[in-house]
């Protein structure tokens, strides 16, 4: 099974920041969200995280060795990294929603991001029949690794929210990965 974990929270979430690859540390909220996460999935075979802080903080919380896949950072919003969310042009949520292609001044698009991600995930196809592999990423990665399983576009994120440190279940299936749950926050409760 491969188990997908948005890191918990940092002060960039709690304050609506774009956070991209600014490289945040967790804040105390966030630091409890790893650890009721950790416990929630439960033993793993496997721990795969991002190289940014708020990842691997989250990653540690299964107290075992992580592997870092730069395949997970985070998208790369450019000079729009920092930013509100509030205060992004509506013109801009726009080009996300409808073109892979557009990427911010200095940052990537979502082609790139999935191209990535579906590299990583391909990876994991064969091992997620015999292990469980958590992967602590972020939000645009997973979202990404989602659409992958799902056959959707590139920019089909835009049409799905995934909260910090939710996870996400995807099982090998008879035939192609399956999705089994999708934005698990019951630990959090």
């Amino acid at each position: 099974m491969l188990i997908l974990l948005r890191h918990g929270r940092t002060l960039a979430n709690a304050t609506g920041l774009l956070q991209g690859r600014l490289d945040n540390e967790l804040d105390e909220v966030g630091l409890e969200q790893a650890a009721r996460a950790a416990a929630a999935i439960g033993p793993v075979d496997r721990v795969i995280s991002s190289p940014l802080a708020r990842a691997r903080s989250t990653a540690a919380a299964f107290g075992q060795p992580v592997e870092v896949d730069g395949r997970w950072i985070e998208y790369d919003y450019g000079s729009l990294e920092g930013v509100k969310v509030a205060d992004v042009p509506a013109d801009t949520w726009r080009r996300w929603a409808t073109d892979a292609d557009f990427a911010p001044p200095g940052g990537e698009s979502y082609a790139t991001l999935a191209a990535r991600v579906v590299e990583a995930c391909d990876e994991l196809v064969l091992a997620m029949r015999t292990e469980r592999i958590v992967v602590v990423s972020h939000v645009s990665p997973i979202k990404s690794a989602v659409a992958w399983v799902l056959g959707l576009p590139a920019t089909a994120g835009n049409r799905y929210r995934l909260d910090v440190a939710a996870i996400c279940r995807i099982s090998p299936g008879k035939l192609s990965p399956v999705l089994n749950t999708f934005n698990e926050t019951w630990h959090l409760a």
